[in-house]
């Protein structure tokens, strides 16, 4: 029988290209022999056999002298192969059949298994083919993504699960510190995992989906608001202050929601608690369900979510990382407190995640044993500096960063974990401190403080101001609001807090700018008035005082003219709530001992 040579080609990219028949005596095989004889070529095997083209070839394709077997002559001779065009080598017009015989031979007595490539065929050498004609190449491409189709299905993975991906910066080494949590989904609903309790669905007794059903209904009500707005827009700041229909209507629905609220907890409610509590402890927070109305419980979680979305935007800007860099609480004096914002401490002490420090030095420390040595041999008593103002148990002290540096330091380090807007760390030299403390009979505990710059161009009276959280909403922060405008009244300046403001400061400076206006107004008994005139006198800046009366909607246009309304409604809430307040919280400006101290 003629000896049969296998040759084979591939596309490019590997897949299998077209399939030839060859045969040593054409007119003398049979047909049953041309169907053995159909092999692939690969285009990869022509480039593999350039490398060894000096030697042997292992197989080689012979033809009739100068011969093309076409597609209706292959068609004839062999049905079952397949009708893809032989194309002529060009060498073969100088081959000659016994040549092409005494290879075959050779070929076979060297190896009877050719090497393979990477596909599985066997090498050959790029002489062996030539291309045709263009039509030739166009159809080979064609069947070469066909059969690419087919290894791609018979390699086909979508059985497979495929693996979830998370963002990059996501550490899959951390978990959330929430016992039983498995760190998936986020309380606002918008991210895949958590890594802090700040963001943890079942830490807030809360459900992934939950989240994500909440965080739907927030985009909504968002959007309605949003389209309010844009209806709104056409009211002048000044000459419309009444409130639109919606917003009545609105206030009636909040009205209406409180109104609803239950009194108290049935029994059944309060063993549910107790068990929760008793179950959990600290490590899930308390049901919050029928302690209030339910329209401010759902304010209560949208803060908790925008918080909480606040941090994820700072994790991946990269200023604060999951349990390395993000102090969670300080164990100030008796008191342990829950950290809000990051803090530029020493990495070796952030993280950590605890801080131990003395209330009156502010040093920090590491642990419970070196704070213990530490107030063992601390001598501080109350804060550096000038006692410029005392009355019963509150004493203020005037602290200039130049000369007690370490201590302002460990203050603004301090007073960053609690504010958002803080920039100021290290440079306190251009700045005094005026620190308050409440006095017992072991020392001088810090309650708040406020910074001013020794020489302010704008007139700055504070550049920041806190009030620690074991004494917020006791009166302190209007305190020391009001300490500072006493200050500008001595240096005989009009005075107003550096911007921006924080939510927390805001909102006291908004309260103290109110009372201030209603008492003048109380003992004004004039008929006309002048916000200078008013300026002078409570050192508040003109600019702020017209942004207070117009939030009182006090203050009205017509005729050309600004007209301010006695509002004897407001003055009247006002005076019941002094009364039941009393005078316990309220700065005596003669107890100020404080001389405006001269440029440094």
């Amino acid at each position: 029988a003629p000896r049969r040579v296998r040759t084979a080609g591939s596309s490019s990219d590997g897949t299998e290209d077209s399939d030839f028949s060859a045969d040593l005596e054409h007119a003398e095989v049979p047909e049953s022999a041309h169907r053995r004889s159909s092999t692939r070529l690969t285009r990869a095997s022509l480039r593999l056999s350039q490398s060894s083209q000096g030697k042997s070839a292992v197989a080689a394709s012979v033809f009739s002298s100068g011969r093309r077997i076409t597609r209706s002559q292959q068609g004839a001779t062999n049905a079952a192969a397949k009708k893809y065009p032989l194309r002529q080598s060009r060498s073969s017009g100088s081959d000659t059949e016994a040549n092409g015989e005494t290879d075959l031979k050779q070929g076979a007595e060297r190896d009877e298994t050719p090497p393979r490539t990477p596909t599985g065929n066997a090498p050959s050498s790029e002489s062996d083919i030539e291309v045709s004609s263009p039509s030739n190449d166009l159809e080979d491409e064609r069947l070469a993504k066909e059969l690419s189709l087919k290894e791609a299905a018979a390699h086909d993975l979508s059985h497979r699960p495929k693996r979830r991906r998370f963002h990059e910066s996501y550490n899959f080494n951390m978990k959330c510190p929430t016992p039983g949590c498995n760190s998936l989904g986020h309380l606002t609903g918008r991210h895949e995992r958590h890594f802090s309790i700040s963001g943890c669905p079942l830490y807030h007794n809360l459900s992934a989906d939950e989240c994500k059903g909440k965080a739907s209904t927030r985009d909504k009500q968002a959007e309605e608001r949003t389209l309010s707005h844009r209806q709104d827009e056409n009211r002048h700041s000044t000459r419309n202050q009444a409130p639109t229909e919606r917003q009545l209507r609105y206030r009636e629905k909040v009205t209406e929601l409180r109104r609803k609220r239950n009194s108290g907890l049935n029994k059944e409610q309060k063993e549910k608690y107790m068990e929760h509590r008793q179950s959990h402890g600290t490590s899930r927070e308390p049901l919050l369900e029928n302690i209030t109305s339910d329209y401010d419980l759902e304010l209560f979680r949208k803060a908790q979510a925008r918080a909480s979305e606040d941090l994820e935007k700072l994790r991946l800007a990269g200023q604060v990382s999951e349990g390395s860099n993000m102090i969670k609480t300080i164990v100030f004096g008796r008191y342990e407190l829950d950290t809000w914002y990051h803090s530029p401490y020493p990495e070796e002490y952030a993280r950590l995640g605890r801080l131990y420090m003395c209330e009156f030095c502010l040093k920090y420390m590491k642990s419970q044993t070196i704070l213990r040595r530490h107030m063992a041999k601390c001598v501080w008593k109350h804060p550096p500096g000038d006692e410029i103002y005392r009355k019963g148990n509150i004493s203020v002290f005037e602290v200039d960063g130049k000369k007690n540096k370490i201590y302002c330091q460990n203050l603004c380090l301090l007073a960053k974990l609690f504010l958002d807007h803080k920039t100021l760390y290290y440079d306190v030299e251009p700045f005094l401190f005026y620190v308050m403390t409440e006095a017992d009979n072991t020392g001088c505990h810090l309650v708040g403080y406020f910074s001013k710059e020794k020489n302010s161009f704008l007139n700055y009276n504070v550049s920041c101001i806190l009030t620690m959280p074991q004494y917020m909403r006791q009166g302190y922060g209007k305190m020391l609001i009001d300490f500072s405008y006493l200050l500008s009244k001595v240096e005989e300046k009009v005075g107003s807090p550096e911007r921006p403001l924080s939510d927390l400061g805001l909102i006291s400076y908004r309260s103290y700018w109110k009372e201030v206006l209603l008492r003048y107004l109380n003992n004004f008994q004039g008929k006309e008035i002048s916000i200078k005139e008013i300026s002078q006198e409570t050192a508040v800046n003109p600019v702020d005082i017209v942004s207070t009366l117009q939030s009182l909607q006090m203050l009205k246009y017509w005729k050309g003219k600004h007209l301010v309304l006695k509002r004897q409604d407001l003055i009247d809430d006002w005076k019941a709530k002094e009364t039941k307040r009393g005078n316990s919280k309220s700065i005596d400006p003669t107890a100020l001992k404080w001389t405006p101290p001269k440029g440094t």
